[in-house]
């Protein structure tokens, strides 16, 4: 039981099956389409869904949404890239637009994948082994890196690191190392802050932000928050945001604040937190927690303002339709409309559902995605029309 409660952390519990999916000719890939909700014009043309898919299938996809056409696409990438395997890789664990280009991170596969923004074509992609997040900042992007391979192991000795990569050459130029298992990464500034997890290493778990000063890329301080941590996210009043797994056993999963002019933590939300996202002034998150006495997960759609640090509501979705969703794997908020979009990993190991919540959390479509749909990244006008490569 406790080994599974670890691989289900890193998508190893629908480890059921082991097998790859490569082409041997040349296939030309038809996307699926669909139209949900209503045509919209606004400054946001559309998102991509990263599918993460299940760990040793080489399943990763990547869907769109046309907000103009309201025309959902699955499997864009393999439409748009037809020489290349219809499949991504191995494990899609983190996805972002920078200038023109949609930066994909494919975990097992050991790779960032760099495409155009607008159709989805592959431009590159930068080797960097067991990747798991990505961030932003002035020309460079900066990956976050477990260095070793995945392995439950109290004494991993292999510490992590984070990669500096050129986004004009897509060559990493340098990294810097941080603790053990470092996954979620933000840039505030001139400092990046990494949450350090040891997830591979219960009950050995790290407890630490790690801050890297820009300018000499060096680890110059440590922040305790708490065991085992996961994302992290800046508001705009001098905040940061990190949840924590937890240990699964004495140990929760909370939500931290941190304030940055004294790098320590200033409130922790008694609730567990599984994912999160920070649109204004109103942070929306989602937990599913598990109790090892009940066997059951306890689900929670729930806001905090960032600027009370109070929570507003346990409920976001107001209409009763949250019963549809069997386990909730990401959220997203629009930046304009402030829809809602949640998804659905059902279970694991066939295709999910993304679900489009009004901002009054009145269910307003869903649609089938690859499996395990995870991540979402916004495709604005400021975006595209930057020069940043």
């Amino acid at each position: 039981m406790q080994l599974m409660r670890h691989l289900s952390l890193f998508v190893l519990l629908p480890f059921l099956a082991f097998f790859t999916s490569c082409r041997k000719d040349v296939e030309v890939f038809t996307p699926e389409q669909e139209t949900k909700g209503v045509p919209q014009i606004t400054d946001v043309l559309g998102f991509y869904l990263l599918n993460e898919g299940n760990m040793g299938a080489n399943k990763a996809t990547l869907d769109y949404y046309d907000f103009s056409k309201a025309e959902y696409t699955r499997n864009i990438y393999g439409a748009a890239n037809p020489s290349v395997p219809k499949e991504m890789g191995d494990v899609g664990n983190d996805l972002a637009i920078y200038g023109q280009r949609l930066y994909a991170v494919i975990n097992c596969s050991n790779k960032v994948e760099v495409m155009d923004a607008h159709t989805a074509q592959r431009i590159g992609q930068v080797e960097i082994p067991n990747c798991r997040y990505l961030c932003f900042h002035e020309g460079y992007a900066y990956v976050t890196s477990y260095a070793g391979p995945v392995e439950i192991n109290p004494d991993y000795e292999q510490r992590g690191y984070v990669a500096k990569v050129d986004t004009a050459t897509l060559q990493v130029v340098a990294t810097c190392l941080v603790g053990f298992q470092p996954d979620g990464i933000e840039v505030v500034d001139d400092q990046l802050f990494v949450a350090n997890s040891g997830g591979y290493m219960d009950p050995n778990y790290e407890t630490e932000l790690s801050v890297i000063d820009l300018k000499t890329f060096t680890e110059t301080q440590r922040i305790p928050v708490a065991k085992n941590l996961h994302h992290v996210k800046a508001d705009t009043h001098g905040k940061l945001w990190v949840n924590n797994r937890g240990d699964y056993q004495d140990t929760p999963s909370r939500l931290y604040c941190v304030d940055l002019a004294t790098k320590k933590v200033t409130a922790t939300i008694e609730n567990a937190v599984s994912d999160f996202d920070i649109c204004g002034d109103s942070l929306y998150f989602y937990s599913t927690d598990f109790s090892e006495a009940t066997m059951q997960y306890t689900i929670t759609y729930g806001i905090v303002n960032v600027e009370t640090r109070k929570v507003v509501t346990h409920h976001f979705i107001t209409d009763g339709t949250e019963q549809q969703i069997r386990k909730p794997y990401g959220v997203k908020v629009h930046p304009l409309t402030r829809n809602i979009f949640v998804t659905d990993a059902r279970d694991y190991v066939s295709p999910g559902t993304l679900y489009c919540f009004s901002k009054e959390g009145t269910l307003k479509w869903s649609v089938r995605t690859g499996d395990i749909p995870a991540h979402i990244a916004f495709l604005c006008k400021m975006t595209i029309q930057q020069q940043t490569p």
